[in-house]
């Protein structure tokens, strides 16, 4: 996810967009959900669906605003969006059932699983460990392309990269710092655990994803697409601000790295959320490895205020006690926030179809909105502790 790109947001109002829908079997969170997605949507959003599964495992799903500005038709409150960095979780837990089996460590170093990969303008393989992927803690610099006019994704939009190539791309940068000695998010450290995957198991790491993950828990609407630049249907079309009136549709896209290049519904990302929490998809060891957490960098933590990162996983604080554990996502218009309290019981997601990252202060209104519905959502029920 690119975070200063993929959250944003616009004080412009919809006109004639779809008015709000919501499904509940209970009364108490509806209302509280109905107003946050009418808050974002307010704030110039084309379409938000949300969904909130309760500790008894009744589930509230409002929509809000419209899926085609062309049309004017409404939320689908099962449709599909694209996940983005959400699929980082994905990863890190694969990666720490390998581990949990025996097939790595996270103390291997990247030159033993991909030897050369990763060396050249002070870049060394040989220092940068697993565990410093996962973490973003490896200070390989992120130069994944990227487009920031319109002329730009219509030229680009169907540019397929090798994995390899955007690793050589980092490779031409020098490094923000030591291995360990700092926080930089980083997409190349995602394709670089891809590729690991793939060493370590004889399949690509979508493949690995499925058959570990997705098959076990049943979750059918996450889906890889590949170098597919469509989604499966219902979904909502995606919008993106890259500057003032400068709203374009980019829906029609190809995500830049394949490990980007999956859809999901809000249904199947709360149910991959609580279960791994639950403990459903890793040993204790291992999910204890993953709630081991470091600070963000300074910039990240004006998106999120005292967050912090584990191995594939983000702890942000609850304004009712305790924390919750999410990894938002955000690529090719749509922003999805989630959160799941730490037993797993109690879990949010919220997907946007426009991405208003034309100004900061437009990210920043985003994010806290978003961030608020969530709050609210696991709040509900009382304080948590972590």
């Amino acid at each position: 996810m690119h975070l200063a790109v993929a959250l944003g947001v616009a004080t412009i109002l919809v006109a004639g967009a779809a008015a709000a829908v919501v499904h509940s079997a209970g009364d108490s969170p509806v209302k509280q959900l109905r107003q946050d997605t009418k808050a974002i949507h307010a704030l110039g959003i084309s379409g938000v669906q949300a969904r909130v599964v309760e500790p008894d495992g009744r589930q509230s799903v409002a929509t809000s605003g419209t899926a085609d500005r062309n049309t004017g038709s409404p939320v689908d409150s099962d449709g599909y969006f694209r996940m983005a960095s959400t699929a980082k979780t994905l990863v890190a837990t694969v990666v720490l059932q390998l581990e949990a089996e025996g097939g790595l460590s996270l103390d291997d170093t990247v030159e033993r699983w991909l030897p050369g990969a990763v060396q050249g303008n002070g870049n060394d393989g040989g220092r940068i460990t697993i565990r410093h992927l996962l973490q973003h803690t490896s200070g390989i610099h992120d130069d994944l392309p990227g487009y920031t006019t319109p002329e730009k994704y219509y030229q680009q939009r169907h540019d397929v990269y090798e994995p390899e190539q955007l690793v050589a791309r980092a490779m031409a940068h020098e490094p923000a710092f030591p291995p360990g000695e700092g926080w930089t998010y980083s997409n190349i450290g995602s394709v670089l655990l891809d590729m690991i995957i793939e060493k370590a198991t004889g399949q690509p790491g979508h493949q690995a994803i499925e058959d570990r993950i997705l098959r076990p828990l049943g979750l059918g609407q996450t889906r890889w697409m590949g170098p597919s630049p469509t989604l499966p249907q219902p979904h909502a079309r995606a919008y993106q601000f890259f500057g003032p009136g400068s709203r374009v549709d980019v829906t029609d896209q190809i995500p830049v790295s394949e490990n980007l290049s999956w859809v999901t519904t809000t249904k199947d990302e709360n149910e991959f959320f609580r279960a791994l929490l639950a403990g459903g998809l890793l040993p204790p060891r291992q999910l204890d490895q993953m709630k081991q957490t470091v600070p963000v960098s300074a910039e990240v933590q004006q998106m999120w205020p005292d967050g912090r990162y584990g191995l594939g996983l983000v702890e942000r604080p609850l304004s009712c006690g305790g924390t919750y554990w999410s990894h938002e996502g955000g690529e090719g218009g749509y922003i999805t926030l989630n959160g799941v309290t730490d037993d797993g019981r109690h879990s949010a997601v919220v997907s946007m179809s426009e991405a208003r990252g034309d100004t900061l202060e437009h990210i920043q209104e985003q994010e806290n909105a978003a961030g608020a519905l969530i709050d609210h959502a696991l709040c509900a029920a009382g304080p948590s502790t972590p």
